[in-house]
């Protein structure tokens, strides 16, 4: 099955609905000096894979991949992303979203663990998709982390596994995404809770 058949479901969904991202926007003249951006993973850092992970440049926006679930909630913040890669049909996402305080960046990450569930909810509505939806819980690292699961199977033949987590640390929300094809059962969940906790501790 080609590679672009995996990033087919939650891409082409995207293409058809929320295509919003918000660009990185220059700080006014006379501006207090910017707190400093939160950090990315690297691409060691990410769950173990036979042909190891590259990462792409950070870049301003919403990856093209959480456009459909997430493009809406994120319209008002500013956000970066990095993209990671391997060889076969893997690949994962991180957004960073500086929200500038602890009550907004809370009730930020709270919609995004919703949006999880409502996203699996709207593409399981869609008469070419079946989607489920499984939680994996919370982790305790800084202000707190959920992680979610979820599989497509659409009529094209294209079977999908999706790691979701959620995390924040003070004014800042950051999302990972991990996906390739399969189902559950091919989920690396322990080695992506892993990440999550190393993706809201690096943040700052």
């Amino acid at each position: 099955m080609p590679k672009r058949t995996r990033a087919g479901v939650l891409t082409a969904l995207a293409v058809v609905g929320l295509t919003a991202g918000t660009a990185l926007s220059a700080a006014p003249a006379g501006a207090a000096p910017k707190a400093p951006a939160p950090k990315f993973l690297a691409a060691s850092e990410l769950p173990p894979h036979s042909t190891g992970w590259t990462a792409d440049k950070v870049k301003g926006g919403v990856p093209e991949e959480m456009q459909y679930c997430f493009g809406e909630s994120l319209l008002a913040y500013t956000s970066s992303y990095r993209t990671f890669r391997t060889d076969l049909d893997t690949g994962a996402q991180q957004l960073n979203v500086v929200v500038g305080n602890s009550a907004k960046a809370k009730a930020l990450a709270t919609r995004l663990d919703k949006d999880v569930k409502r996203c699996v909810a709207r593409m399981d509505a869609d008469p070419d998709v079946e989607a489920d939806h499984k939680s994996y819980g919370s982790l305790p690292v800084e202000e707190g982390a959920r992680v979610h699961g979820f599989a497509t199977r659409a009529s094209w033949g294209a079977m999908d596994i999706h790691l979701v987590s959620v995390g924040r640390d003070g004014g800042t929300v950051t999302v990972v995404q991990w996906g390739q094809m399969g189902g559950f059962k091919d989920a690396p969940v322990k080695a992506f809770k892993k990440t999550t906790t190393i993706a809201v501790n690096k943040l700052y």
